[in-house]
Order: C-alpha cells, then structure tokens, then sequence
C-alpha cells in the first residue's frame, strides 16, 4: 500500500494533481480543499490510499492522515465507495464528519451531494459505534449550520490560481458558472465548468 506522496507538484486539475515521485510522475486523486492547498512546483506531501478494482488502481490523496483514515472507515459503511467519501471529507472536515455520525445529525450528512436519508441512516448505524472519539463540548452541539472547510468561492479561487489563471480571470469565470446555482454549490462542478470556460477564453 501506498501510505504517502511527497514530492513536487508537476500538474493541477478539476479532480486531482501529479505529484513526482522518484523520477515518476503519480496521479493522485484529491478532494477541492486539498487541491487548493497545493501549488505547481511546489514540495507538497500528501496522506494517501491507493483503491484497487479490477479495472483500475486509483491513488486517492488527503491532507493528512486523520483524513486519510477516517476516508477508509467510511468505506467500511454499506453503500459507500472511495468516491461517496472522498465527497464527504470534501464537504466536511473530518471533526466535523465524526460529529454528525456520533451524534446522528442526519441533516448535516443528507447536504452531502449523493446522500439521502436512509444512506445517511446505514452510515450513522454502521460507523457510530467506530467513528471515534469527540470532545464533549463537540458532542452536545448541532452540525445543520456548519459549513464546508471554506467558502466555496474561496476553494474554488485557490484551486484555480494553483492552475495559472490570475484572480481576475478566476473571479470572472466563477460568477458566470455559478449564476443561478444554490448558495452553496458542489464544488467540484464550479470548479470543472470554471476551468472548461476559461480554456476557451484563452
């Protein structure tokens, strides 16, 4: 297994980043949050699990590890994959994610794009008992108001000047994509029509 990355960051995209590695350049999946925290040719190291299907070996990269394990319990929940819960850690940090399950807020976890309320029902009844401990204050509060990591328009800013494109032309491009969505859009689909719409600007 691959337990971690580190080395200069040779390319960004929408979904993840090229990190080389001995001579070798790795493909590494990563959540918007990680992805904005990471520069192009810049030392980066990067917490990682590698999924194997039949298929594909898909390298899956976090921002430490805390993130990185709590990525692999998910996946012990009945119904969630690598990508269900590299969704989930997108949305929230991982104090956060263990708050909701311990606590059963299943309003916090049906925010998460490609949860409902019976997937939200099987994680808290599968995973509370596993999640970890939370801190006492934590215990007693709600998640329903809690927010992503950042701002989406904060990730969505950074991850875009990671990839070369000044904040002018990154402000520019989000307020023409995002026109019309919900006040809190996922993401990775600002992201990726941000980066569509200024390749063919430039």
């Amino acid at each position: 297994m691959i337990a971690s990355v580190h080395g200069r960051v040779a390319a960004l995209g929408p979904d993840g980043a090229v990190v080389e590695v001995g001579g070798v350049g790795l493909a590494v999946s990563c959540s918007p949050g990680t992805l904005a925290r990471l520069r192009v040719g810049e030392t980066a190291r990067l917490a990682t699990s590698l999924v194997v299907r039949e298929d594909s070996l898909t390298l899956y990269g976090f921002a430490d590890d805390d993130e990185r394990g709590l990525f692999e319990l998910l996946q012990t929940a009945n119904g969630v994959g690598p990508k269900l819960a590299q969704t989930i850690l997108g949305v929230y940090p991982p104090r956060e994610v263990r708050r909701a399950i311990a606590t059963s807020d299943l309003t916090a976890l049906v925010k998460v794009p490609g949860i409902g309320r019976k997937g939200a029902e099987k994680i808290v009844i599968e995973l509370r008992d596993r999640i970890g401990s939370i801190t006492g204050s934590d215990a007693g509060s709600a998640l329903a108001g809690v927010t992503a990591i950042a701002p989406w328009k904060d990730q969505v800013l950074h991850a875009l000047a990671g990839l070369g494109f000044t904040g002018k032309e990154a402000a520019e491009a989000i307020e023409e994509v995002a026109a019309g969505s919900s006040d809190n859009p996922e993401v990775a689909v600002i992201l990726r029509r941000a980066i569509q719409l200024l390749g063919r600007t430039r």
